[in-house]
């Protein structure tokens, strides 16, 4: 099987979906045509499980690097960055998920989505981190901020992927992760609740001992 999907991924992007054909796809692997359907239900099927495939390689090639990635900016910037080097590499690929498969009736009740949803999860998790330690605003919904930032890399890109235009990956990856981390982080004359806690405890505390000692003079 996986040098059928290895044959269905290289025919997919030399062809696009509707172009490729399953005995294509055949011949490449090396396989008689009706092997595939032991496999696979249909093309769009097999496009699918070629696409969960780069989705699966990608977060396992991510998270290693990722958990060695300290402080909020650089973590969000890895993933935006992470993100556009997959679109670069694997314009195809872009492509048919945004065109072919995401607009899908049942693209929701997809293991691709399941997948989608741990990739881009991950800005959610570093908004949340952030918050619980005071360093982001609380009055921002985490999955705004992500779809923000994958709306907005797949916006800049959108021209590459129609071979129109290009993008700059650095620039881009800085950009955004500057725009999000600046509208997100706490002002420093706006401490959070739980900055603000420890502060007011310990004023509290002085009170009730200068309180216990009396009037003095």
């Amino acid at each position: 099987m996986a040098d059928i999907l290895r044959a269905a991924r290289d025919v997919f992007i030399e062809k696009g979906f509707h172009e490729a054909l399953v005995s294509d796809i055949a011949d490449r692997a090396g396989v008689v045509e009706g092997s595939i359907y032991r496999f696979f239900a249909s093309k769009r099927d097999l496009l699918v499980k070629t696409v969960e495939h780069w989705y699966e390689d990608m977060l396992a090639h991510d998270e290693e690097q990722f958990r060695a990635v300290r402080g909020t900016w650089n973590r969000i910037r890895f993933i935006i960055h992470q993100h556009l080097v997959s679109i670069r590499r694997e314009p195809a690929l872009s492509r048919l998920v945004f065109q072919e498969l995401r607009p899908a009736p049942d693209y929701r009740k997809t293991r691709l989505f399941q997948l989608n949803q741990a990739y881009t999860h991950r800005i959610v998790d570093i908004v949340k981190a952030a918050m619980a330690s005071g360093e982001f605003r609380t009055d921002v919904s985490p999955s705004l901020v992500r779809d923000m930032v994958f709306g907005a890399v797949e916006h800049r890109t959108w021209a590459f992927l129609r071979a129109e235009g290009d993008f700059n990956l650095d620039e881009t990856a800085d950009g955004v992760t500057d725009l999000v981390y600046r509208g997100l982080v706490a002002r420093p004359d706006q401490e959070t609740a739980a900055q603000l806690a420890p502060r007011l405890e310990a004023v509290v505390e002085r009170l009730e001992a200068l309180a216990a000692k009396g009037p003095s003079g």
